[in-house]
């Protein structure tokens, strides 16, 4: 039997998501697979910077959502945690922005500067489209479309960078480097926001309840004749996958490929369950269902 919802008490296997730490960790190991896919080595503080700006952007979106909400209309306990300890969520996510400014201060050249500016600019433009602008439009683009597309896209953003860092040929000439050097990147990028974009579209389907309570619009509100749809994404990725993984494009497609399979199958597996574990143990997996990267890093 199911255990009610009780907001302030999550089970122990909720405290990654509450803490909003599952989506960093997602992040790091993918960001270590697209490094290994492109044969570039990355040092600490790149990854630093990763951890901590998605860290801080999951948990700003949390701390505003819970803004809005009362300890009568919550209905999850990541949204619970920023309402119950609002400040010290505050301090703790103003601290970590400012050690992550310092690092990139610190460590960063300029055109990683440059890069990540770039893509901060439509990070915060949909916190501020979401969260305040269009909160409960209609119309508006889906946030889990642009959640899944600037996640793959900070993700690869750093090993990327590495790999069309300017170096010197023999005669001392600047050598130029082409875009071909990343485009065995764009099939395994693409299949990672597709994964991306299945995992937030299943926490879509299954939280509809709570997106309407909470006041917010979600994809499958937005597209409430499709979830039969969205609930069959992750299986028509496993083709892709087998696809990218078979397809004779070495190393990259074997080791993306496979992960995709893996990813999506779990996912896929774990929307089937979620009728009898419920949402919020159904939400705890689900970002784990990513993590299996480290499996390819490790022993393929």
């Amino acid at each position: 039997m199911l255990k009610p919802f009780i907001p302030g008490r999550p089970h122990w296997w909720q405290w990654l998501t509450v803490l909003s730490v599952d989506a960093p960790l997602v992040a790091l190991v993918w960001q270590a697979l697209f490094a290994r896919l492109l044969d570039v080595e990355l040092f600490w503080y790149q990854s630093a910077s990763l951890g901590l700006a998605v860290w801080v952007i999951y948990m700003a979106d949390r701390w505003i959502e819970g803004w809005r909400l009362s300890y009568e209309t919550v209905l999850t306990q990541r949204h619970f945690f920023p309402i119950r300890w609002r400040w010290p969520v505050f301090w703790t996510g103003l601290v970590a922005a400012l050690v992550a400014a310092w690092v990139a201060v610190a460590k960063l050249s300029g055109r990683e500067w440059a890069a990540h500016a770039v893509l901060a600019v439509p990070t915060l433009t949909y916190l501020l489209s979401h969260q305040f602008v269009h909160r409960s439009h209609p119309s508006r683009v889906p946030k889990e479309l642009c959640i899944a597309v600037l996640f793959a896209l900070g993700t690869a953003l750093e090993p990327a960078l590495v790999k069309l860092r300017p170096v010197w040929d023999r005669s001392g000439f600047l050598a130029a480097l082409s875009s071909h050097q990343l485009d065995a990147l764009w099939v395994p990028l693409g299949l990672f926001a597709l994964l991306c974009l299945a995992n937030v579209g299943l926490i879509a389907v299954w939280e509809s309840d709570v997106d309407t309570q909470h006041g917010q619009t979600s994809i499958a509100l937005q597209l409430s004749g499709k979830v039969r749809l969205i609930r069959a994404f992750p299986w028509l990725l496993v083709p892709l996958g087998f696809w990218a993984a078979l397809g004779g494009s070495g190393e990259m497609g074997r080791l993306a490929g496979s992960c995709v399979v893996l990813s999506a199958s779990l996912m896929g597996a774990l929307d089937w369950l979620e009728p009898r574990i419920g949402r919020e143990a159904a939400r705890a997996l689900v970002d784990v269902t990513l993590l299996t990267p480290i499996a390819a890093l490790f022993f393929l």
